[in-house]
């Protein structure tokens, strides 16, 4: 069974999570999107709340503010853009050589004589 903290927390994540990214916490967390669901209706029917938290006890995982869950994300896709101009730069240079290679045997093609017939 998961413990109320993890609900909530789990909750939490998810809802501020971007739409592309909620995939993966349940990924991550090894959940069903039933899950989230089931918690964030009991959430909200007040099933979840075990009274007054306390500010001693910390949750298992620090909340993330708007800025770090907003760097992650543009690191991602930083990253990604990064790969894709790789990809786009290996596939500019097989094009340049094979345009190259093309010429030559263009080239080569025009000085050969057509073979006569007897």
């Amino acid at each position: 069974m998961f413990s109320l903290e993890y609900k909530l927390a789990i909750v939490t994540e998810y809802e501020n999570a971007p739409n592309g990214e909620k995939g993966a916490i349940l990924r991550r967390e090894g959940l069903y999107s039933s899950h989230v669901i089931e918690w964030t209706r009991a959430r909200d029917a007040g099933a979840l709340s075990n009274g007054p938290a306390d500010p001693a006890t910390p949750s298992k995982r620090p909340k993330k503010t708007a800025e770090q869950v907003e760097l992650e994300k543009l690191r991602r896709r930083n990253a990604k853009l990064e790969a894709d101009l790789t990809k786009t730069r290996l596939a500019l240079d097989i094009m340049g050589k094979a345009h190259a290679l093309l010429e030559e045997l263009s080239e080569s093609a025009e000085n050969d004589e057509p073979p006569t017939t007897s």
